[in-house]
């Protein structure tokens, strides 16, 4: 049976044009009859109707509409014909012309290192290697824009992983030329603005229509192994810093402090320096002048020397005056006493005013009674002392 099924050979054409046509005649409401070729009605349906409404469909599935932050690139025959603005548009349907509408303004972020969280590690992205031949495991994101959608969609067959690559061998070479401290510490900014123009550099030479809106490091540290002697040698860098800061802090106190008084003695010393020449300078001049006053009259200038020592010496000093020429040594005027007791009454009479101001004014009254009986007893014996002279 199956040596007969072989034998038959390839289908007879006429046949199966004949079993097409039967079908199409019942699908446009044929009666059966048959006949080689469909009925006039049928054909007359179908291009009355069905081709005029296909072709409506098929124009209106040509118009599109461009929202604001996209723009359409619109091909022909599967080549670039234009690139449209934001509203609506036409353009001739498939198979002619499509339209890819990429949008321009959303930013798209890409995450080297993590996925998701920083906790969610990728170590083969992750772990890099310094100049100074240490490991850090950095976690960074990159945002950047579809800015030129032309060449975004025609010059990289996946520009997203392009993107994804180029920042991952950017961050390697700016890290590979970079000390460990300076990664981890004070460069993270540099680094980061770094790789910015890097990356940007690169994917302009390839046409992506990608830039690059901003790179944030996202953590710097050492390999977890290693982290708690890090941890470690941070502390005693922390330390030593901070001893170098209270040192720093000591020397900006002490040495103000010694070199304002350093500089008030130096001004001490100038200032005594310049008084004792000015002195000295003024005992000059003065010695001059009285020698020239000598050489002109050498009597008067030697009396006059002498009183004005005279003078210099008894001011400070006790004085008493006797009676020498009569041989007696009676004393006629203790000046000193007299001055000493004066003071002294003055200075009673000052201290109970003092206190009469909380009493009543009768202790003022016999304050200065004291007083004045003090002065005229004084008086009275200086008196005396002269009559009984005479």
């Amino acid at each position: 049976m199956s040596d007969n099924k072989w034998d038959q050979g390839p289908p007879d054409l006429d046949e199966v044009w004949k079993n097409f046509n039967k079908k199409i005649n019942k699908f446009f409401g044929g009666n059966g009859i048959k006949s080689d070729l469909p009925s006039p009605e049928p054909l007359k349906i179908f291009f009355k109707f069905i081709i005029p409404i296909f072709l409506i469909i098929w124009t209106l599935s040509g118009f599109y509409i461009v929202d604001a932050s996209e723009r359409g690139v619109v091909l022909r025959f599967g080549k670039y014909l234009e690139t449209t603005e934001p509203g609506p548009r036409w353009h001739i349907p498939w198979p002619v012309e499509n339209v890819e509408v990429v949008n321009v303004s959303q930013i798209f972020t890409i995450e080297v290192g993590y996925r998701n969280s920083v906790k969610t590690k990728v170590l083969d992205e992750a772990l890099m290697l310094t100049d100074d031949e240490n490991i850090v495991d950095l976690q960074f994101a990159v945002q950047y824009i579809r800015s030129i959608p032309e060449d975004y969609l025609f010059f990289d067959r996946n520009p997203d992983l392009t993107v994804m690559q180029v920042a991952e061998s950017t961050i390697r070479e700016i890290v590979g030329k970079s000390k460990m401290d300076f990664v981890l510490y004070e460069g993270r900014e540099q680094i980061a603005s770094d790789a910015k123009v890097l990356m940007q550099n690169i994917l302009d030479r390839y046409k992506t229509g990608i830039t690059i809106s901003q790179v944030t490091m996202q953590n710097a540290q050492p390999p977890e192994q290693v982290q708690a002697a890090f941890d470690d040698a941070v502390k005693a860098n922390q330390d030593r810093e901070r001893q170098i800061n209270e040192g720093q802090a000591y020397y900006n106190d002490v040495v103000p402090k010694a070199e304002g008084t350093a500089a008030r003695l130096v001004q001490q010393a100038e200032g005594y320096s310049e008084r004792v020449v000015a002195a000295a300078e003024g005992e000059t001049s003065r010695f001059l002048q009285v020698l020239r006053e000598y050489k002109k009259a050498p009597v008067a200038t030697r009396e006059r020397l002498y009183v004005d020592t005279l003078q210099n010496v008894l001011k400070n000093s006790s004085k008493l005056l006797i009676d020498q020429k009569n041989n007696s040594n009676l004393l006629f005027l203790p000046l000193d006493k007299i001055l000493d007791s004066v003071k002294s009454d003055s200075s009673n009479f000052l201290n109970s005013n003092n206190l009469s101001s909380n009493n009543n004014s009768r202790n003022d009254t016999s304050g200065s009674m004291d007083f004045k009986k003090s002065f005229e007893r004084a008086r009275d014996n200086f008196n005396t002392r002269n009559r009984d002279s005479r």
